[in-house]
Formats: C-alpha cells, structure tokens, sequence
C-alpha cells in the first residue's frame, strides 16, 4: 500500500491551504454576519460568491470530479486530503464547489445522464451556478434498506407519473437548488434490486411541493433539509437516469466516493476542534494554572492525535483501494471508515467543547455546529449500524458452512 501524496496532489494541497489562510478562514465571520442580518436561514450570502470566484481563479475548482474533462481528473487518494482541507470550515467545500449533495450528483449526471442532461444541469452544476439535492430518504419507510422506498413512479406512454412523499433532501432549500435526483419505484413484481430507477425533476415542476425545511439538533442548516410531496408529477421518459431498473446500482455507485468525501471532511473538521481545543487549554488559567496542565486535558488531546492518524489512515487506505481494486472490493474499507470517522471526529469536537466551557456550545466558535452536522453524519448516507453489519458478514463469511450441494 502506497498513500504517498502524488506531486500534483501535493502542489494542490499547498495552494488549497493558501487559499484557506487567505480567503476562507478570513471570511467566516462576514459570512455568519451577513446570514444573521439577513434574517433568513436559508439566505444565500454575497461573500460565499467572492470565494467562488476566487477560488476559481486560483484553479481550485471541481476538484472532486474524477474526469479530466470537468475537473483536473484526480483519483480519490490523491483528492482524499483536500477534502480534509475543505472540511476545516463550513464554508471551504461550498467556496470549491465541492459540496454535497452536488458532487455526488455531478457524477451521477457524468456517468449515467444524457447528454441534453449534461447540457441543462450538469454544466450548470459544473460551474457553480445552480445547486441540486437528492431525494431518496421517505418519512414512513426504513430507509436505511433503499429497497423499502415507496415513491411511486407509474410509466404513462412517454412518461411517468410520481407520487410520494421524501425527507431529508438536503439541499433543496439552498436559494440556487434547481433540480433534484428522485428515487422510487417502478416496478414493484421486478426483483428486489431492480424495482427502482432515478429520475431527473426540476424542482420547480408542477406537483413538487417542498413542503418545509427540517432543523437538526435546532440548527435551521442553509442548504436545508426538505420534506417534499410528488403528487401526479410527470416527468418525460427520457429523463431516467441510465434505464429503467437501474436505481438501486446507481445509488450504490453514488454512494462509495460520497462517503470517502464525508470522511475526509469530517478529519478535516476534527483537526481544526483539536488546534481550538489546544489553543484554549494553553490560553485558560484555573486554579493558579493552565487548563493543558492537568493530565486528563493532556490525555484528551493524546487521545485525540491518535485517533485522528487512525481515522485518516483507514480513510487513505479506502481511497487507495477504490482506485486500485475498484469500489465493490473496497466495500469493508468504506463501510469501516463511515462508522470510524463521524465517532472519531464527533468524540474530539465533543472534548472541545468541554475544554471550551460554556462558549463551545455557543455561535462564538464553529464546535457547537460541528457536533450536530457530525451527529447527523452518522445517519447520512446508511446508520452506522447498516455499515455494521457490512462488515459483520464480511468476517463472518469464511467461518460460515456452505449448504451442501445435491
């Protein structure tokens, strides 16, 4: 196994970094300003369109994307600590265009879309100007098993017919949002892996009702989290995703480099709680001393650097396999990696936040947002329990009798 940063990796790196200390990190209090005087939650600030602009400028734009014909085609290990860079700040994904949902949907439109798919969304998505959410998530089914989802989508001559209810459509309030990925069912008698398809509906097609935003943990997020009815909503046939059929591959391939970006930036969020979590022991003084003399601090920070190696490691280990023996081998890796990361990363933010006192569960610092977007990460794309049990069956298999064969 070879993680060793590849040179354009590298160089990428150094200038992401400069760009963070120059641009990003400068302006998250004019961002947080400019929402709290907006008085809306889902406002849209000016200062996230600077940052586009000049992170565009610099070249440090769709630098996910794995073609060569819409980003500069890097493989996930040489992209996996950018994310981590990104992830530093609320704001460094979204500045990149680099954010989720939209870059699991930029691929999905680059493998699976038309090309009149790619001229109307993707290369609108490709250059920061609209955003897009994924509907797949429902209120009244175990979504956690993607075979269980109920949206119904009947097939009419040349088109079809959707009704249905979704939830937690991340995305689908951001003020740009134009289209959404639908998944639901087509074919309730066809095997259990092939009753589903994906379908491209604008958000603003007659029938879509985004019916509200949903809070996690109190936080009214700005991209937002939607519940949104489908009622005889009609989308043209050719508006499905590769065929008929094909929903439950497609949402397997979208989710593999999804989950590998999540972790990154949840390392990346991690690290900077530890840096917060030093500089306000080295600065506090309690009973005639710094906070960083009492050993249990210092024990949380030891605690805190090794898990932090851990989890990094098993993510470049990951990102190493889905380039070298494809993401259906990695499966383990990334299962593993998508319950290590959010705990890891969620107990060190936690520890901040005790180091911090009072002020860490306040807007004065970014902890307090970080735990409850790493506490949902823990339920975004399958529980931890669902990558659990991936694993579980892994090990499992080889000690398991196989039925004899008559």
């Amino acid at each position: 196994m070879d993680f060793e940063s590849s040179t354009r990796s590298v160089d990428y790196q150094d200038l992401l970094r400069r760009f963070m200390d120059e641009c990003v990190y400068p302006s998250e209090q004019l961002y947080h300003d400019q929402m709290r005087e907006s008085g809306d939650p889902h406002f849209h600030p000016p200062v996230l369109e600077t940052l586009k602009a000049e992170a565009r400028s610099r070249g440090l734009w769709n630098l996910f994307h794995p073609h060569p014909e819409w980003g500069p085609g890097l493989t996930n290990l040489e992209y996996a600590p950018l994310a981590e860079i990104m992830g530093r700040s609320p704001i460094g994904s979204e500045a990149c265009n680099c954010s989720a949902p939209d870059t699991g949907n930029m691929e999905v439109l680059t493998l699976f879309g038309t090309e009149a798919h790619k001229e109307k969304w993707l290369r609108p998505l490709l250059d920061g100007t609209i955003r897009s959410a994924f509907a797949m998530t429902e209120p009244h089914v175990a979504s956690s098993d993607a075979t269980n989802i109920e949206l119904s989508m009947e097939r009419h001559r040349d088109e079809y017919v959707l009704n249905g209810r979704k939830w937690f459509a991340s995305n689908a309030m951001h003020k740009n949002c134009r289209v959404l990925i639908v998944m639901g069912k087509t074919d309730v008698l066809a095997p259990v892996h092939r009753q589903q398809s994906m379908m491209v509906v604008p958000i603003d097609a007659p029938g879509v009702t985004v019916v509200r935003n949903l809070p996690v943990f109190g936080y009214h997020d700005r991209e937002g989290h939607a519940e949104i009815t489908f009622e005889d909503v009609r989308v043209p046939a050719c508006d499905v995703l590769s065929g008929e059929g094909d929903g439950f591959a497609i949402s397997q391939a979208r989710l593999g480099p999804g989950r590998i970006h999540h972790c990154m930036r949840a390392v990346g969020m991690a690290e900077r709680a530890l840096e917060l979590m030093c500089e306000r022991a080295t600065s506090r003084v309690t009973f005639g001393r710094e906070l960083a003399a009492n050993a249990n601090i210092q024990d949380w920070i030891a605690d805190a650097r090794i898990q932090l190696e851990m989890a990094r490691l098993l993510t470049l280990k990951a990102a190493w396999l889905m380039d070298t023996v494809g993401n259906k081998r990695a499966r383990m890796e990334i299962a593993a990696i998508k319950v290590a990361a959010p705990r890891i990363a969620l107990e060190i933010v936690d520890r901040a936040i005790q180091v911090h006192g009072a002020a860490g569960v306040t807007e004065d610092f970014p902890l307090a947002a970080a735990y409850a977007h790493l506490r949902t990460l823990r339920l975004a794309d399958g529980p931890d329990e669902v990558h659990m049990r991936t694993i579980a069956r892994h090990e499992l298999r080889p000690y398991q009798v196989q039925p004899a064969v008559i």
